[in-house]
């Protein structure tokens, strides 16, 4: 079994996904704003049994590579990571926050999400049409 797999009593699962999340109509981020939100999304993420698998951004958007387990609703995981986040950012970088907001809200209400993997759906539909079925 892979070394990122997840083991469960009843199934093993390697689920990941790429999230962007955007800061509210602005171009918030610093350098070190976006090692700390690293450090906060990494935290978060193994407490929901998962894991960040890389991040990286600009000043108006981040990106997350996450693995998450099958029993994580991904709207609930994504709605933390948001709602945390904003509360750290907030109470650590009151200058550069409150710059640009004077609301409560730091993310957008939006997000982009996909799923992905190891391999191409090209690849994934040749392995399950290349199986030994019985006659």
């Amino acid at each position: 079994m892979p070394k990122d797999d997840i083991q469960r009593a009843r199934g093993v699962s390697n689920l990941k996904a790429h999230l962007v999340l955007v800061p509210y109509r602005r171009k918030v981020f610093t350098g070190v704003m976006l090692t700390r939100v690293e450090s906060i999304f990494s935290e978060l993420m193994s407490k929901w049994e998962g894991s960040l698998v890389e991040f990286n951004g600009e000043a108006d958007h981040v990106h997350l590579l996450i693995q998450y387990n099958p029993q994580t609703q991904l709207s609930k995981l994504i709605n933390n990571l948001k709602t945390v986040s904003s509360r750290y950012l907030r109470k650590e970088f009151p200058d550069q926050v409150n710059k640009y907001y004077s609301k409560k809200v730091f993310w957008t209400g939006g997000y982009f999400i996909a799923s992905c993997g190891g391999v191409t759906v090209e690849q994934l539909k040749e392995y399950v049409q290349s199986q030994d079925r019985p006659d």
